[in-house]
């Protein structure tokens, strides 16, 4: 069993900006540790160390002896251990992720990640032992003892990589070089994004809000956006490519000594999802492309004036959009009631990220891009972190995030070990309460212009969630088979990105050069391969519950909260059973698609 310490996955469609906006919150972690040097700090460390020698002493070569009691008693003493490493790294991540740029906070988040991962070192054995353990032992303790019993489904998980097992020292190899593989290229990575500089128009910008440029009401400061952001990715793609180069020889490397069937295996195994189920969505989506982006994309090139459209098109707002920007304390209210309009408890469950210093909403120099929902550890609370720009989208990625936060606070009953959620059910939360929220702004406009571009938004952000996040997976299936054959040159690398690009986005479209490097700056090929699929999975599940919830079920509320309260303890198929829905059922998926060609259906009615 896998020590996991907190990691942020940084999400899709965050837009970030400047500070112009309100009262922009920050975050204060003394609910983790009052700061590097505090004392609880220094007592947690020192427990962690002994804890973990203790625990090797008193269990190592031992597991397959334990009677039921004995197992319980271990898989606790392992839990506390899990909540102590994960407090003090999700400590250390926060802060870094706050200021990327500051060397003594990347030093002191390497230091800890460094001192954990020697400590943990003896745990290794955990996992291998477990795995060891006879079948129908297991079973009879799990039958035998209730309080066991419910720790079964991680044993199932663990179990599931029983045959990509290494030996014991191969696997104590890994555990230790972990720190100086992908973790230091990861970093690396992080480092190198953070540190860009772009110049648009004569000013020097970062990543974030160069990119923010993008969604300009001006096309000269869109074009100039994109062509900033392809010279100096341009300028270092070799250093973009050697390290995706070097994560996907590390990673090919690792799955062909534990025997998996294929570089997503690894992906799907920790989902919990069975890799037919995947591929029946990405069938589903790159089939409907035609109906989706490119007959969207195609309506918004006539909006735009347009014969055909650039990328800097892609996120265009439209012609008859209102360019005001929503102050925060705006943003807080509708999420807020649009939560509580669902169930009232909702919205309490929100109400401290606010209030109580969980959210970092102000873009700053050397903040980390994007936006997350952070869970720390369940005996504390999630913290939020956003780059805020006050632009409509900004408030649906303050909704977004707000669903993971409330996902994780209920799912943190469940205890350390079973509150995470499988990512493939990560992004459930979050889309729904997005969804919410848009319903709200929608029911809100007050004229045809206002809901025409409250539609065409939505139908972006969704084509984003799942279109794009599709061509990704595509990309990144065939990145990872290239690898497999020999060094990619950046060319090759661009030609790969570009083959799905074109599939996905349709005829309408041109490429300016430069644009074969976007793939450079995509966080998630790095920090978590295969990852986006999850994007598109939890937005089809959530357009199939947001049905289900429309066609008014009386328990639907109950229904849900139950959902996101079982975290990580329930497959799938189990926690969909209750709404009548299926995810191994191919129209599944085509029912939650059919969500997004209605509101491309309402917008071509609005030409007529």
């Amino acid at each position: 069993m896998k020590l996991t310490f907190p990691a942020p996955v940084f999400d899709a469609n965050a837009q970030t900006g400047d500070n112009t906006f309100g009262d922009l919150p920050e975050w204060s972690l003394d609910d983790l540790y009052a700061g590097e040097d505090a004392p609880e700090l220094t007592r947690d460390m020192g427990w962690l160390e002994k804890a973990c020698a203790d625990f090797a002493a008193t269990y190592q070569g031992k597991l397959a002896d334990l009677d039921a009691q004995g197992l319980l008693d271990c898989v606790h003493a392992y839990e506390k251990i899990d909540l102590i490493a994960g407090r003090i790294m999700s400590f250390a991540g926060l802060r870094y992720y706050q200021i990327t740029t500051d060397a003594e906070r990347a030093k002191f988040m390497a230091d800890c990640q460094d001192k954990i991962t020697n400590f943990t070192t003896p745990l290794v054995f955990y996992t291998l032992e477990i795995n060891r353990i006879d079948d129908e032992k297991l079973q009879a303790m799990f039958a035998e003892n209730a309080d066991l019993n419910r720790y079964k489904p991680i044993f199932d998980r663990l179990r599931a990589m029983k045959p990509h097992q290494l030996s014991d020292e191969l696997e104590h190899f890994l555990h230790d070089q972990s720190t100086v593989g992908a973790a230091a290229w990861n970093r690396l990575f992080d480092e190198t994004i953070a540190g860009l500089m772009f110049e648009v128009d004569g000013e020097s910008l970062n990543l974030e809000s160069t990119l923010n440029f993008l969604t300009d009401q001006d096309r000269s400061k869109r074009e100039a956006a994109a062509r900033a952001v392809a010279e100096v990715l341009g300028e270092n793609i070799k250093t973009f490519a050697r390290v995706h180069n070097t994560l996907a020889k590390e990673k090919e490397i690792e799955d062909r000594w534990r025997k998996m069937p294929s570089p997503q295996a690894g992906r799907h195994l920790a989902n919990h999802v069975e890799p037919e189920v995947v591929e029946a969505l990405r069938d589903a989506v790159v089939a409907a492309y035609p109906k989706l982006s490119h007959r969207y994309y195609a309506l918004k090139a006539k909006w735009l004036g347009l014969d055909t459209m650039e990328v800097w098109d892609r996120n265009a707002p439209l012609p008859v959009e209102d360019t005001k920007t929503v102050d925060w304390e705006d943003a807080k209210n509708v999420v807020l009631e649009a939560y509580g309009d669902f169930d009232p408890r909702m919205a309490e469950l929100a109400k401290p990220f606010f209030t109580e210093g969980w959210i970092d909403a102000a873009v700053k120099p050397g903040k980390a891009p994007g936006a997350f929902a952070h869970p720390t550890v369940t005996n504390v609370h999630p913290y939020v972190m956003l780059n805020y720009m006050g632009k409509p989208r900004d408030v649906m990625t303050l909704a977004h995030e707000l669903g993971h936060g409330v996902h994780q606070v209920l799912a943190a009953e469940q205890g350390e070990l079973l509150a995470s959620t499988p990512l493939t059910l990560a992004e459930t939360a979050s889309v729904f309460g997005e969804m919410l929220t848009f319903r709200k702004m929608l029911d809100g406009a007050k004229t045809k212009e206002e809901r025409k571009t409250m539609l065409a938004g939505k139908v972006e952000d969704m084509i984003n969630t799942v279109v794009r996040q599709i061509a990704f997976y595509d990309f990144e299936c065939k990145l990872h088979a290239a690898r497999a054959e020999g060094e990619l040159t950046p060319d090759d690398i661009n030609a790969l990105w570009m083959s799905v690009q074109a599939e996905s986005l349709g005829p309408v479209f041109d490429y300016m050069e430069g644009y074969e490097s976007f793939w450079a700056y995509i966080p998630h090929f790095v920090h978590s391969p295969f990852y986006v699929y999850a994007y598109a999975f939890g937005d089809g599940l959530v357009n199939a519950l947001y049905a289900v919830y429309q066609e008014g079920d009386a328990d639907f509320q109950e229904k849900y909260f139950d959902m996101l309260k079982a975290g990580g303890s329930k497959h799938h198929s189990e926690l969909l059973a209750p709404f009548g829905l299926d995810a191994s059922d191919p129209k599944f998926w085509d029912k939650g698609l059919s969500m997004i060609s209605s509101m491309i259906d309402e917008l071509e009615a609005m030409e007529d």
